[in-house]
């Protein structure tokens, strides 16, 4: 297996591509302290690609995950072609999931989060920059310590937030 240092996004392209491409912007900013190895600049995929080909190709990414993160929109939770099979397929291979909430919710957001990880050890904060980059700083050693018997939502207190200005 290859060395584990990228961190694969999982979204809704239809409705949540600006939100990715958000995240693609801060790193792309020299003025903004935010960085991530994005497990989506391997390999293009392409919009005339099948289903059999796209699975293929995102399990290739998985290969070189640290960490994923879920960017639950309003749809998210409905998915289940690809978000749900890219979060079980995180999940078989023990990769730390970061669900980031669009609409802001500091935990799990019982509306939108997808099923399949209600019950995880997931942790759950608001799309805000330092947040995501403190998550993915801290969350993937925090998840790889947790005992197997650790489950169900996680989130961050106050003063995390505070600590980071939010």
């Amino acid at each position: 297996m290859s060395y584990r240092n990228k961190t694969y996004v999982i979204f809704d392209g239809d409705e949540d591509m600006w939100a990715y491409r958000f995240m693609r912007g801060w790193k792309a900013n020299e003025n903004i302290e935010f960085n991530f190895f994005d497990a989506h600049d391997l390999k293009p995929l392409t919009d005339s690609a099948g289903e059999d080909t796209v699975k293929r190709r995102l399990r290739e990414r998985l290969g070189s995950t640290k960490q994923a993160i879920v960017l639950v929109g309003e749809k998210t939770k409905n998915l289940h072609r690809f978000v749900r099979w890219e979060l079980q397929t995180c999940m078989n291979l023990d990769i730390p999931i970061i669900a980031v909430n669009l609409n802001g919710q500091r935990s799990q957001d019982g509306d939108h989060c997808p099923p399949i990880i209600r019950d995880e050890y997931v942790v759950h904060i608001p799309f805000k920059l330092k947040i995501i980059q403190y998550a993915l700083d801290n969350f993937p050693s925090e998840y790889h310590r947790c005992s197997q018997s650790d489950k169900g939502p996680r989130l961050y207190n106050n003063s995390v937030y505070t600590k980071l200005g939010l």
